[in-house]
């Protein structure tokens, strides 16, 4: 049986998005310590329970978000949340970006995935000027989805509009 894939940037730049939400959200959830590390890394004028707060919630409000933009659910809210989480991550990446703190961005884990830690690809990966890239480029790919209505078509509807939102 042979299932055609019709594939295009829209479906492509919600895929990348919903992805990348999920993964990260997950990566977090398995390590909270590390990743509240990592926001106090960030050395933001914030209280302390404030840091804590938003270790605990962000992660589950990615994951949401991702697991929204796949299904098809409330896309346009999913993708008002993208937006607005991604411009929170380019504005917190960019300013330790700015300010030339050697931290990693406290996306991802990549323990998992095989990758020497202590490596020179996971360095890069993990670098904030990477993540200040990545998260000007998701930016950009949801702001793309919202200004065009949020109409990616749903997984497995690549052919159909997906409806207004």
């Amino acid at each position: 049986m042979k299932v055609p894939l019709k594939l295009n940037l829209k479906t492509i730049v919600l895929w990348v998005l919903a992805g990348l939400l999920i993964l990260a959200a997950l990566s977090k959830i398995a390590n909270p310590t590390e990743f509240q590390d990592s926001l106090a890394a960030y050395k933001l004028p914030l209280p302390d329970a404030l840091l804590r707060f938003t270790a605990g919630v962000l992660p589950w409000l990615e994951l949401l978000t991702g697991l929204l933009l796949v299904t098809g659910r409330a896309r346009r809210a999913a993708l008002v949340w993208a937006t607005a989480l991604f411009a929170v991550f380019v504005l917190a990446t960019g300013q330790a970006w700015a300010r030339g703190l050697e931290i990693g961005c406290g996306c991802f884990n990549l323990d998992f995935r095989d990758l020497d830690p202590t490596g020179a690809l996971a360095k890069v990966f993990e670098s904030v000027g990477f993540g200040f890239f990545r998260a000007v480029l998701l930016l950009a790919g949801a702001i793309y989805l919202l200004r065009t209505n949020g109409q990616a078509p749903a997984p497995g509807n690549a052919d159909q509009g997906g409806g207004e939102i």
